[in-house]
């Protein structure tokens, strides 16, 4: 090989080598984009994934509660009525109040029916109305009969504890017997 060779063949090595880190350089840089890239891409996607399931979790939820509440509303439904049902009772027992007092003192049958009267009225508007309705028709009846209203008050303070009584269950005998003895020892 001639020394022409040789340089010829040095030069086309050196533009080799000088083309070569810039080439390397782009390499890396596209390679990094590339990278960069695939990760934007993947986070994306995991991201889209997310966002789907927790608006699968949130709707299932929002079934849920729906559900939830529509088994609620029919429970509060039922109680009302059963409560329209006792305070019927209570009306009833209420007149018969009034029938014991007819022949001693009518002033005061002719209140307790009165008051039997706003009972029946309340178990109508417990049935059908909404508690808010209740609350101001009681509120407006102790305002302007407030003896009746302490009267039903006192009895139906009666018939609850009679009430709850009656649904709870039997206690059982060496309890009740326990009791007993104390109660009237206090009597």
């Amino acid at each position: 090989m001639s020394d022409l060779d040789l340089s010829k063949s040095a030069n086309s090595n050196q533009n080799r080598d000088a083309s070569s880190p810039k080439n390397l350089k782009d390499q890396v840089q596209e390679a990094g984009a590339a990278v960069k890239q695939r990760a934007g891409d993947a986070f994306q996607a995991s991201v889209d994934n997310a966002q789907d399931k927790f608006k699968e979790v949130g709707d299932a939820a929002k079934n849920l509660a729906s559900g939830t509440m529509d088994q609620i509303q029919g429970h509060a439904r039922e109680q009302q009525r059963s409560g329209a049902e006792f305070v019927e009772r209570l009306a009833d027992n209420v007149r018969e109040a009034a029938r014991a007092f007819e022949s001693d003192v009518p002033f005061a049958a002719r209140g307790i029916n009165s008051a039997a009267d706003y009972v029946e009225d309340a178990a109508e508007k417990m049935r059908n109305g909404s508690f808010r309705d209740l609350l101001d028709g009681a509120t407006d009846f102790a305002k302007r009969q407030p003896a009746a209203f302490l009267g039903i008050s006192v009895l139906a303070g009666f018939a609850a504890v009679r009430f709850l009584k009656a649904s709870g269950a039997p206690s059982s005998g060496p309890e009740t017997s326990n009791k007993a003895p104390s109660m009237q020892g206090v009597s």
